[in-house]
């Protein structure tokens, strides 16, 4: 697969997407693409099966080639048989509302015969672990769940290639591991080119043969080892940001290859206190905000709440975990009023919101702007400071003028929740707040947390990022099958073995790079 001297501009955008790729994936490799949100990974993946430019329209230049079918003259349905996609939004992968008829739809395009069509359908549901879901409809599945199927779908024609935009970003760590594990063994046991962005690198970096760093809608470093390219890009994974601080050479790209580090350096971490990821003005949670008591959700006929108590604090961070289909989801529509509980009850004293995971079921303005202030003339004011400070705390200002529809996934996610929290509610209910969101956007999310909080607000967030629960929450609540299975503080759930962040893994009792710094300035004092 090749791109040559490749150049795009999305309709009315007024800045390329790309511009003079040239990028060659050879046969039976796994090419990493990374990059900061808008730096146009996206886009060199959508340009691999031909949606660009045939599903999106706008200016494009040079030709990718893909075994031999140039996208220029071939659209997407007739790439399907070689080129296999899963959208960064896997809601939009979905054609009919049954699993099983969806992962079949491509194969009946392709005619093949029932027989076959069947046999290969198991096949990339046990591949992908979801042949439970085969008679659910995809609007009933989990953020996570419907990856995978979205995923199992693109696998059902056995293409030659795969393309994957950010294939885990909904994923719990297992559920990550698992799929990555798929992809690999596809790879290594058919050959098959894997083209993949992603935003947790510590998962995918060790599996990749090559890596690419995109900005600026260019190639900005590699392609080459990851270990090298990776290590230099500002979004490393933690433990390669632990790496710096410590001044090991080469930096870590793993767990393990940090453990190996640290078992030849003794004395390398002092033994100063711990200081909390908290923020300060929530070391002591106040008043009560929202109460649920005993809450049980049913939907259809599943119950998928069972017997829920907590109480929404000011001041506090809560940290959602637990795994795909879990329940957090219903939980969090269910403190919000969105969905009514079969048991129990839930007491609000304050205004409450709730950002789903997907933000395009928000976003219906002609700009970032006006997504805000739209928000505001429902509540009945016109403050232009507010929608200001908002699109500077979610690092928005300079997309203020632009159509949410041509940001990339991580910049709609942070549009839709400045869109939301400009109202001035006391309690954020946040979604996979951090999906497709690169490490420096990420950080100004972790900034408007805390600045909520500090301001006697209360936040919630369910979430597959463990980095970021340690970096912001005070508190964490896992969940499994409904049920309430830890609470307490954020430090001492996420010292479990599954929800552990990578500073914990190798370095306890530190949760951050943050915690580390802290404690060694203060050795050296």
């Amino acid at each position: 697969m090749s791109y040559r001297a490749v150049g795009f501009e999305y309709p009315d955008a007024g800045r390329a997407a790309l511009a003079g790729v040239d990028l060659e994936a050879a046969a039976g490799e796994i090419l990493l693409v990374v990059g900061a949100s808008g730096s146009g990974k996206s886009t060199l993946l959508r340009a691999a099966n031909g949606l660009v430019p045939h599903a999106t329209g706008g200016r494009f230049r040079g030709d990718v080639v893909a075994f031999g079918r140039s996208t220029r003259e071939c659209r997407p349905r007739e790439l399907a048989d070689v080129v296999g996609f899963v959208h960064q939004d896997p809601e939009a992968q979905f054609v009919i509302d049954l699993v099983e008829a969806d992962i079949a739809f491509v194969l009946e395009n392709l005619g093949l015969p029932e027989t076959a069509m069947r046999r290969r359908v198991e096949e990339v549901l046990d591949a992908l672990g979801v042949a439970h879901l085969r008679g659910r409809s995809p609007a009933t599945l989990s953020g996570g769940e419907r990856q995978r199927c979205a995923i199992a779908g693109a696998l059902a024609a056995s293409p030659a290639a795969l393309v994957l935009d950010e294939p885990t970003s909904q994923l719990d760590p297992q559920g990550a591991d698992d799929v990555l594990a798929a992809i690999t063994r596809l790879n290594s046991d058919l050959g098959t080119t894997v083209l993949v962005a992603e935003h947790r690198l510590e998962r995918a970096a060790p599996l990749a043969d090559r890596a690419v760093v995109m900005d600026g809608g260019r190639i900005a470093d590699g392609p080459g080892p990851p270990g090298t390219v990776i290590t230099r890009y500002p979004g490393a994974p933690t433990v390669t940001r632990l790496g710096r601080l410590l001044d090991w050479h080469p930096a870590p790209l793993t767990v393990r290859d940090a453990r190996l580090a640290l078992a030849t350096m003794a004395g390398t971490f002092p033994p100063g206190p711990v200081r909390s990821a908290a923020p300060e003005s929530a070391a002591t949670p106040g008043e009560g905000l929202v109460a649920a008591r005993r809450v049980g959700v049913e939907l259809g006929r599943r119950r998928v709440l069972r017997d829920v108590t907590l109480e929404l604090r000011r001041g506090e961070v809560t940290a959602l975990l637990g795994r795909n289909g879990s329940g957090k989801t219903t939980l969090l529509r269910a403190l919000a009023g969105l969905l009514p509980v079969a048991d129990g009850s839930v007491t609000r004293d304050a205004p409450v919101v709730y950002v789903p995971q997907d933000p395009n079921t928000l976003l219906f303005a002609p700009t970032v702007e006006q997504e805000l202030t739209e928000t505001l003339r429902l509540l009945g004011r016109r403050n232009r400071g507010e929608v200001d400070e908002w699109l500077d705390r979610l690092a928005l200002i300079a997309d203020r003028t632009r159509h949410p529809r041509g940001l990339s996934g991580g910049e709609r996610q942070r549009v839709a929740i400045a869109a939301v929290a400009v109202g001035g509610a006391d309690v954020l209910l946040l979604d996979e707040p951090t999906r497709g969101m690169d490490a420096h956007s990420a950080v100004a999310l972790e900034h408007a947390i805390r600045d909520h909080a500090g301001a006697g607000g209360a936040v919630v967030l369910a979430t597959h990022d463990v980095e970021l629960a340690a970096r912001v929450a005070t508190r964490a609540i896992v969940l499994g099958d409904g049920d309430v299975v830890a609470d307490g503080s954020a430090r001492d759930v996420l010292a479990g073995s599954l929800f552990a962040p990578q500073v914990l893994r190798v370095a306890p009792p530190f949760l951050t790079v943050e915690e580390v710094g802290a404690a060694l300035a203060e050795a050296r004092a």
